[in-house]
């Protein structure tokens, strides 16, 4: 039996897996990676921790599994996007804790940027927005506020990185300054047209190009993980940042396949092939994984509180005491009696962008219950999702392309029937759940052994992917345009100054 292996770098926690060939979990193994806050706003981690935690679980992994290292094929490796990090190429040791892609203290630089009037080229070139999300003007700030980075920089003794390039120069004992284009597009200083580092991007924000990693495709020979790491060296053939590994993982590999990932928050994307296409709909344009050198594209849209409303729930009202209990409260009222959540918590993102909404509950009467209010707040995910991939499908309809005919499914909150059920009926189209529901891990795996021989082609990777139950929309075109209809009444009063 041939195996991958792939290393799962989150937000909260890193995780390794063993696939066999066929895409089915040997073992698993995961720790909890520490958040740190050093003032409001500001979100960190220490890379070494990232790094130990990674290793522990890869080894452990392999124990569990009772295999030898020798007899996996390749390493694929998917993280956290936008998480910036800086490191001595000498040492070895990072100068200054990761900012992780949830800080927001580079927001003064972003806001000068679009008052210079620079936003619509960084959106050209990048297909992004400027935001403090990404990691440029996170990697400009360490430069202008770690003392002697920007010199030290200059001298080409330093390298940046994202978590994927951090895991490689440490798997690698310092031999490979690597990513692939998925992690690269994510930065606001990549041309995604070209797939190279954009000299004038890098000038705008000063950032001196001898920092930066080269970019490979998505599934390429990235180093090999050192011997003496795992008990023998092992190819790393794939890399992608969480999200596009999500998508190939749920073998969307053509024009107009869209997935969904259910978890804190919700991320949808929607590949569009070879075509770059800005979005209208107040969605970010980023690459796919890229099996070849072959520029791909998706449509992305993030709903910033997802199943985060379920821990709100539970943590906040304390209407439940675990996040399990939602799906039977809410199962015992037959809707949400006119009920509507808005959980603006941090404002809404796509496609709203109002970062000033804040989150409310309409419709409340005498005969509301908690019942209701958890239905609701279990809707308000299906109701956020939907208005993205309708924003997406009168995106491909624009370019010329069909709307998007089924949604794949995954991440945590994707095993609540009640709410796929919904999902599948405001948006008339099937939603598919699949067998194997780590599609972000199974993506990484399934890029490493595309680049080492275990599969010949994306086909072959498409006829492996199952789908464990399918979602049939139930209920009329008018009623659910009706209830999207009550949906955006009640965002626009969130969003009432």
């Amino acid at each position: 039996m041939t195996y991958l292996l792939a290393l799962d770098q989150g937000t909260s926690s890193s995780r390794s897996i063993v696939f066999d060939e066929r895409g089915h979990i040997v073992a698993m193994a995961q720790q909890e990676l520490p958040q740190i806050y050093p003032q409001p706003g500001w979100v960190e981690h220490d890379p070494l921790q990232i790094w130990r935690t990674q290793l522990a679980t890869a080894r452990e992994a392999l124990a569990k599994a009772g295999i030898a290292a020798q007899t996996v094929r390749a390493v694929g490796i998917t993280n956290q996007r936008e998480t910036t990090v800086l490191w001595n190429r000498k040492t070895g040791q990072p100068v200054h804790h990761a900012i992780v892609w949830q800080d927001r203290r580079a927001e003064p630089a972003c806001a000068a940027l679009r008052a210079q009037g620079h936003a619509a080229t960084i959106q050209a070139k990048t297909g992004l927005l400027v935001d403090a999300y990404f990691s440029g003007t996170k990697l400009q700030w360490m430069l202008d506020h770690v003392p002697g980075a920007r010199e030290a920089a200059e001298r080409g003794e330093l390298a940046f990185g994202t978590v994927d390039s951090w895991l490689i120069w440490q798997l690698t004992h310092g031999q490979r300054h690597v990513t692939d284009v998925s992690n690269a597009a994510r930065t606001m200083l990549f041309n995604v047209h070209t797939n190279q580092w954009d000299d004038d991007l890098l000038a705008l924000l000063r950032i001196p190009k001898a920092l930066m990693p080269e970019v490979l495709p998505s599934a390429a020979h990235f180093g090999d993980v050192a011997a003496d790491l795992l008990g023998h060296g092992i190819r790393i053939g794939g890399v992608a940042g969480d999200q596009q590994s999500a998508l190939f993982g749920q073998a969307c590999f053509t024009a107009g396949m869209a997935k969904n990932t259910y978890g804190t928050g919700c991320f949808m994307l929607m590949h569009t092939g070879g075509t770059f296409q800005t979005s209208q709909n107040g969605l970010l344009t980023t690459s796919a994984a890229q099996a070849t050198t072959q520029p791909e594209f998706a449509m992305e849209g993030s709903v910033f509180v997802g199943g985060a409303v379920v821990q709100w729930l539970r943590d906040g009202l304390r209407a439940i005491t675990t996040s399990s209990e939602v799906e039977a409260l809410a199962h015992s009222v037959p809707d949400s009696g006119g009920v509507m959540m808005v959980p603006a918590f941090t404002g809404l993102g796509a496609p709203y962008w109002k970062p000033e909404a804040r989150g409310t509950i309409t419709g409340l009467t005498r005969g509301t219950t908690l019942a209701h209010i958890a239905r609701a707040s279990l809707e308000s995910i299906a109701y956020q999702s939907a208005a993205l991939l309708l924003a997406m499908s009168r995106d491909a309809v624009a370019a010329g392309g069909a709307p998007v005919s089924e949604l794949r499914v995954d991440g945590g909150a994707c095993v609540n029937d009640l709410l796929m059920q919904f999902q599948a009926d405001l948006l008339g189209i099937p939603v598919v759940r699949p067998a194997v529901i780590e599609t972000t891990a199974l993506g990484a795996a399934y890029l490493a052994g595309l680049s080492s021989g275990v599969y010949a082609s994306t086909q072959e990777l498409s006829a492996l992917w199952r789908a464990e139950r399918r979602f049939l929309p139930t209920l009329s075109s008018a009623r659910a345009q009706e209830l999207m209809a009550n949906w955006e009444r009640a965002v626009r009063q969130a969003t009432v100054e």
